[in-house]
């Protein structure tokens, strides 16, 4: 048999290098072989981090039976959908529309010519062998009927990815979606609609620039209430930090236990940006330990971040977090660990299953003695079996991780996150980038073949932009104009209407092009793209960017107004264009200077941009003809590219900006 992925980028894929299954890798040479052969392809997407992947690899592609029914009558072939977020993109809208319903794994049958005919997520193995059964027979039988009902859901699959009406978000608009994003709002537990519970990472993101843009003062509270009941309940990992993927209840009480870097990313940005507008001490606390999480567990010796931590450990899930009563009285000894269990709602009874339960923490308990006790539970959680690591590292998700490390490092002063960001954004530059154009994802410093999509552009411009206002290093700003001018180039909607795809125009043709603009558990394409390209037109005063975003985000406007729940990072992008924007120098070096720019990144305002360094430094358009006032440090303040005259005090920054003068924290 064959042995095609156990050289894969894809840690996935190597999983299934020893099945029994005769898979293939996605490409033209499988498709070749099913028309040499005559036969259909079996299309099975899926995961690392994925519970339910594992599940029907145990059962079905480990099994020698059910290979033999695979390798006799199909072309397999494995994909990740991580690293192929477009072929996974075309599918999954194929599979809701034949079932109503998607997930992962995801099971399509194919004609040699990629069009859909049948799809379905997990099956168990007996329904699953009736399932190839039945599609081989279909195949043999009646195979004109087959391919005839797979052209016409390709077609039905183009008219959905088409794009939507241009729609711009005026100041009507952007109330109206914080209205109705309120009104799917969980007044008692947080969060928004019910279970399962994603951590809405987009939509908090919008409600700050909202807030800070208006002032209106539910749309805070609405972040507050979610923040505090997200760090408070078993979706947080009380002692290691980060956060799992959801919660199965409507309480955050039970993650499905997977962690991935764009979840993590996301939130130790928003919590940095509510702990900025707030001073809130949970939110400062869940920053720090977040990113302690991220630099201890996900961190790979190139510099880069790992995918994610699975959500099993020896095919269990929750076997390392989970804990009993007995347990925590076991390390911590019968006062401390009663006390622990009380502290962190275990219960006799149990949260999770067989009796355990997941820690939560609803009141702060008394640092003095939680310090210590976190430290050792954390220490013997440590050496339980862990859960794998997908160590490939995406282009997208490591680029949202640059901007949470080099956004917070620079608001919490902490130099060694912001180091993190540059090492990592270095990797991105030298090994994502080849003969000028972004790979999506590589692997132990070896870049794969998959292209970069629309996302990976837009999220490594918007890591770029801000680790550029966080060192105040002209590299960042041109490498982020680079990838912005290729995205303008080959993934912008050359008809008129505004807009990205989702893939290059230059890249795999599929049987579609995917076009997906709603915000899901990340940024899609057009929203990432759109948001990078309102900081890049803001640091650079460039006309031309700053038109491309606005017709970005009004190509999101029909949805942000229908469903703004699905495109939270649409709406804040367009909350920063109504905004601003705001733009913030501070020339000169010392502690006066320092004391001006962590006074001007204090600034909650929606989609402001804040660069520190000397006057008129090289490709830093920001501080260009902005000198020193009397010899000394200064800041100037523009609004809408008009400027306030320099300010060289705190006091007359904070009053410019209108946010407290402070001290770091």
């Amino acid at each position: 048999m064959a042995d095609r992925l156990r050289t894969a980028t894809s840690p996935y894929l190597r999983q299934h290098a020893d099945n029994p299954v005769d898979w293939w890798q996605w490409g033209e040479d499988a498709f070749a072989e099913a028309r040499r052969r005559g036969v259909p392809v079996l299309l099975s997407v899926g995961y690392a981090a994925c519970h339910w992947c594992h599940v029907m690899a145990h059962e079905s592609f480990e099994d020698d039976g059910v290979a033999q029914v695979i390798n006799d009558a199909f072309v397999p072939i494995k994909v990740d959908r991580e690293e192929r977020p477009d072929v996974d993109a075309v599918y999954m809208t194929a599979t809701q529309a034949m079932t109503g319903q998607g997930g992962w794994p995801m099971t399509a049958f194919l004609t040699p010519d990629g069009e859909a005919f049948h799809c379905g997520t997990y099956f168990p193995r007996e329904h699953f062998l009736g399932v190839l059964g039945a599609v081989r027979d279909a195949w043999t039988d009646r195979r004109d009927a087959v391919v005839q009902h797979g052209s016409a859901v390709t077609e039905a699959i183009a008219r959905t990815t088409g794009p939507l009406p241009g729609a711009p978000l005026d100041d009507e608009a952007l109330a109206g979606a914080v209205s109705a994003v309120a009104r799917d709002a969980d007044r008692v537990h947080g969060g928004f609609g019910g279970a399962p519970k994603f951590p809405p990472s987009m939509t908090l993101e919008h409600l700050l620039r909202h807030h800070a843009r208006t002032g209106d003062a539910a749309a805070s509270a609405l972040v507050e209430r979610t923040c505090e009941a997200m760090a408070r309940g078993g979706i947080y990992d009380q002692l290691g930090g980060g956060f799992a993927r959801y919660s199965v209840d409507a309480r955050w009480v039970v993650p499905h236990f997977e962690k991935m870097l764009y979840d993590n990313a996301q939130l130790l940005r928003v919590y940095a940006h509510l702990c900025r507008a707030t001073g809130a001490p949970l939110a400062e606390r869940v920053v720090r330990e977040t990113a302690e999480f991220l630099l201890r567990d996900l961190r790979t010796p190139e510099g880069g971040f790992a995918s994610a931590l699975d959500a099993d450990t020896d095919g269990t899930e929750g076997l390392t977090y989970a804990w009993t009563p007995a347990q925590l009285r076991d390390v911590l000894g019968d006062d401390d660990g009663t006390r622990a269990a009380e502290v962190l709602a275990v219960t006799e009874a149990g949260t999770f299953e067989h009796g355990s339960s997941t820690l939560q923490l609803p009141e702060d308990p008394e640092p003095a003695w939680w310090g210590p006790v976190r430290a050792r539970l954390l220490a013997v959680r440590d050496a339980r079996p862990q859960p794998a690591r997908d160590d490939k590292v995406v282009t997208a998700w490591n680029g949202l991780a640059v901007a949470a490390l080099a956004d917070a490092g620079a608001l919490f002063e902490r130099d060694d996150w912001v180091a993190a960001a540059r090492r990592c954004a270095e990797l991105l530059l030298d090994r994502h980038v080849v003969d000028g154009r972004l790979r999506r994802a590589s692997r132990d410093g070896v870049v794969g073949t998959p292209a970069g999509v629309a996302a990976d552009h837009g999220d490594l411009a918007e890591g770029l932009l801000a680790l550029h206002q966080a060192t105040g290093e002209a590299r960042w700003l041109t490498a982020a104009g680079d990838v912005l001018d290729v995205a303008l180039e080959h993934f912008a909607d050359a008809s008129g209407q505004g807009g990205f795809y989702d893939v290059a125009d230059d890249a795999e043709r599929l049987v579609v092009r995917p076009r997906d603009p709603s915000d899901g558990p990340e940024p899609s394409g057009q929203s990432a793209l759109a948001a990078a390209l309102v900081t890049y037109a803001a640091l650079t005063g460039s006309a031309r960017h700053r038109g491309a975003a606005e017709s970005a985000v009004a190509a999101s406007g029909a949805l942000a107004r229908q469903a703004p729940r699905f495109a939270g990072w649409a709406l804040a992008a367009a909350e920063a264009l109504a905004a601003g924007p705001l733009q913030v120098a501070v020339v000169g070096s010392g502690p006066g200077a320092a004391d001006l720019a962590r006074t001007a990144r204090r600034t909650p305002a929606a989609g402001a941009v804040v660069v520190h360094g000397p006057p008129d430094a090289d490709g830093v358009p920001l501080l260009a003809d902005r000198p020193l006032v009397a010899g000394g440090p200064a800041a100037y303040v523009c609004r809408g590219f008009v400027c306030d005259r320099p300010v060289t005090t705190t006091a007359e920054l904070a009053a410019a900006l209108g946010t407290p003068a402070g001290t770091a924290r």
